[in-house]
């Protein structure tokens, strides 16, 4: 084989430009790796800013939100804040990037371009398909906000309708990325009907990927829908010359996509009309900048244009790399929220009258003492509840099973009294509403309390960001109970009965 066959050889077998900047845009939206080896989430600051494609926030490599579940948030919340970032942050992302999104920054589109791979008889684009492309605008409408704003308006909670009853990426990024990990096998326990459904949707939503291209960008996916109706407005998009354009719509015929027209709002901007077009009349521009066209320079000027095309590439792919170095340095070893998911050592132990415990938050653990302060202004602490059953319930506004289930706690708390000690602990980090004027609201009596910034009561008791979390201790302030699940009366009524009989058993 000659040099000039292996060359081309050599081409045709490495991945395109757009693949290489899917690839470091999943990598760059997912750089806290060491999430997958501890099966956990990256609760840090970053996670307050959102990134441009749909990744889910659950995660364990997330380092940032997902854009369509923080606008469920906002709509949740419209009634007593207004949610001027994300609506803001979907704004500035429509009107630069417009559906460029989709077709070069979202995890979740590379995932379905993979699958399409997958030799199978193959879905053509037809009518059908083309109808079906208006069903994401109607799940925006209803999921995204309709049932978001009834629940957030009429019932003060937080249902993200589309992330809790359909999205995939909650399902393989969120769920199964961390219920792979062996340190998250007991959350299997928390599993129920809807993430049997959610599994169901999954598995079917991936089988038409494999059958069609790109079946959930095209049909199911409400962030490309509002992305879709800035693509005639964003400043990067593909862009056709009409003086050359002859309407023989060789581009349309062979898009993938549902597409009417070169760049209408099914149109994900991946350029491969350009490379079908034989008038040259199609370019890929930012602004007036061209970033990827035909040539049509002299031949001189062509050249320099090469040199200077390539000299920007490389300059470009420089300053990515380093971007993508840093943010896997920061977000697996500087940064001081990772501090906070190392845990409590649990190899201390403790003297009693009887035995050696050992300290930590396991069954049969002493669990370790912490002060925290209230909303009332008083104080709580485990060496203050000796003597008494203590219930510690880890919960968050944002969370319907958390909050369906305070009232609970509440009863408990009525009929026992002096005889018990109860907290319930909002965390610190994902603070969606004032967790202080939600439990006035609500009329709640319990003792409640925001976990401080070093989350003292977090790592004491192996908190998790899955909720809700009871722990229970007897009346030695020994755990006998700590599950990441929903609770209900009968159920808190025979852990105190039991944690009032005393540590029912050693650790083994």
């Amino acid at each position: 084989m000659d040099n000039k066959k292996k060359k081309e050889t050599i081409k045709t077998m490495r991945p395109f430009k757009r693949r290489l900047i899917q690839v470091y845009a999943a990598l760059l939206f997912n750089a806290h790796i060491r999430g997958f080896i501890q099966g956990n989430i990256y609760t840090g600051k970053g996670k307050y800013a959102c990134v441009p494609g749909l990744n889910c926030y659950s995660c364990p490599g997330a380092v940032g939100s997902c854009p369509l579940g923080a606008l469920q948030n906002a709509l949740a919340g419209s009634g007593k804040k207004a949610g001027f970032y994300i609506f803001g942050i979907l704004l500035l992302f429509g009107l630069i990037c417009g559906r460029t999104i989709c077709g070069y920054l979202c995890p979740i589109g590379l995932i379905q371009e993979l699958l399409h791979k997958i030799p199978t008889p193959k879905i053509p684009r037809n009518r059908v398909t083309r109808a079906l492309s208006y069903l994401k605008y109607i799940l925006l409408a209803v999921f995204v906000v309709g049932i978001t704003l009834w629940y957030g308006l009429v019932d003060e909670t937080t249902v993200p309708a589309f992330c809790k009853y359909i999205c995939p990426a909650g399902t393989s990024e969120g769920a199964i990325g961390l219920l792979s990990n062996p340190a998250n096998a007991d959350d299997f326990s928390l599993l129920g009907i809807f993430f049997t459904r959610k599994y169901i949707i999954m598995l079917f939503i991936a089988l038409l990927c494999i059958l069609c291209y790109r079946a959930f960008c095209r049909f199911l996916c409400p962030l490309g829908a509002i992305y879709g109706l800035f693509n005639r407005f964003s400043i990067i998009g593909v862009r056709v010359d009409k003086s050359l354009c002859n309407s023989c719509g060789a581009c349309v015929k062979s898009c993938q996509m549902d597409v009417r027209h070169v760049g209408d709002h099914e149109c994900i901007n991946c350029t491969k009309c350009m490379d079908v077009c034989t008038q040259k009349a199609i370019s890929l521009k930012a602004g007036r900048i061209t970033l990827r066209g035909p040539e049509v320079e002299a031949a001189g000027e062509r050249q320099n244009s090469e040199k200077k095309r390539k000299r920007f590439e490389k300059i470009t792919w420089c300053i990515a790399f380093a971007a993508l170095v840093f943010a896997l340095v920061w977000f697996n070893f500087l940064d001081p929220s990772l501090k906070k998911n190392e845990g409590p050592s649990v190899s201390q132990t403790q003297t009693t009258g009887v035995s050696e415990i050992p300290v930590g938050y396991e069954i049969g653990d002493k669990l370790s003492d912490f002060e925290i302060e209230l909303f009332d202004g008083s104080k709580f602490s485990i060496s203050g509840a000796a003597g008494k059953p203590v219930f510690i319930n880890l919960w968050a506004t944002y969370c319907g099973p958390c909050v369906k289930e305070l009232p609970y706690f509440e009863e408990l708390y009525k009929e026992h009294g002096d005889d018990i000690a109860i907290v319930a602990v909002h965390y610190k980090d994902v603070v969606e509403d004032d967790p202080k004027a939600f439990v006035k609201n609500k009329g709640l009596d319990l003792p409640f309390a925001l976990d401080d910034q070093a989350q003292t009561v977090w790592k004491a008791v192996g908190g998790a960001e899955s909720l809700p979390q009871t722990i229970v201790l007897d009346r030695n302030g020994v755990v006998i109970y700590n599950q990441r699940k929903s609770v209900d009366k009968a159920l808190l009524d025979s852990l105190y009965k039991e944690a009032s009989e005393g540590f029912r058993g050693s650790k083994e």
